[in-house]
């Protein structure tokens, strides 16, 4: 995405970009069957017509549809994809996409305002810690949501009743999570209705979580730079994971091979 936009470009460059990845899907007759080289000719065909920013909600859509069908047993099309990646985020939740102990905060945190579905609050969360509930990063930054302490201490409650508000109780980090990101999706539309920004509320909420809304402003809109376009993307590209539609292939792991047999002793002949 070059500006943020759910709705691609203007210059026909994203539907075209798109048509390629359902002419690559088309040729193997399903997402998980793609050859390699299927694969690696479409991504270069998508990279030379769509360039960077416009390319990645059919390129995510390629890769996504590489992982196979979701639990309703049939394969999501390339067209379906394409809608949750360049949608806006409020499709519901796949409960047996998350950890059992981690819906019902998923779901509080999706539904706290309407710019903000819980699909969006669990791609984020793998996207800042792949649900490591401990995780401290580089810059302070604590817990499952990765919020920054001064963030977490505004928006952070007890939300298990345990008697204490930690960024490291994954409860606690999540719902302080979307009431940051609702808060951040009523500045960006508020920064769009002024004419101060350009891009979908989501969009902007998004790299406002990830850099600060002063990058934004300042781009007047998602900035053209990979870190921002890549975030945007990178949280989008899980979407459909979260909706249920697509699930990572699964792993399979050879049976231990069994003990060598003891040997046994020839039988005494004298």
């Amino acid at each position: 995405m070059s500006s943020g936009s759910e709705e691609g470009t203007g210059d026909g460059t994203g539907e075209a970009a798109s048509a390629a990845v359902r002419n690559a899907l088309a040729v193997s007759g399903c997402g998980c069957l793609l050859s390699p080289v299927v694969l690696l000719g479409a991504v270069v065909v998508i990279i030379i017509i769509g360039g960077f920013g416009v390319v990645l909600a059919p390129l995510i859509a390629l890769i996504t549809a590489f992982g196979g069908g979701g639990g309703g047993g049939g394969q999501p099309s390339a067209d379906d994809l394409i809608a949750v990646f360049q949608g806006d985020g409020k499709g519901e939740l796949d409960p047996a996409a998350v950890p059992a102990d981690l819906v019902a905060p998923i779901q509080k945190a999706g539904t706290l305002c309407d710019a903000i579905g819980p699909t969006v609050i669990a791609a984020q969360i793998e996207r800042e810690s792949n649900y490591n509930r401990t995780l401290v990063g580089p810059d302070g930054s604590q817990g499952i949501s990765q919020l920054p302490p001064a963030v977490f201490a505004r928006f952070g409650e007890d939300e298990d009743g345990n008697g204490k508000t930690s960024a490291l109780d994954p409860a606690d980090s999540i719902v302080a999570q979307g009431r940051f990101m609702c808060d951040l999706a009523g500045q960006a539309q508020q920064l769009i209705d002024s004419g101060a920004a350009n891009g979908s509320v989501l969009d902007l909420a998004l790299v406002g979580y990830d850099q600060g809304l002063d990058a934004v402003r300042q781009a007047q809109g998602v900035p053209k730079t990979n870190e921002a376009q890549g975030y945007v993307a990178g949280v989008r590209a899980l979407l459909a994971k979260y909706e249920g539609l697509v699930t990572p292939p699964p792993t399979t792991t050879s049976p231990p091979a069994p003990p060598p047999a003891a040997a046994t002793p020839a039988p005494d002949t004298q």
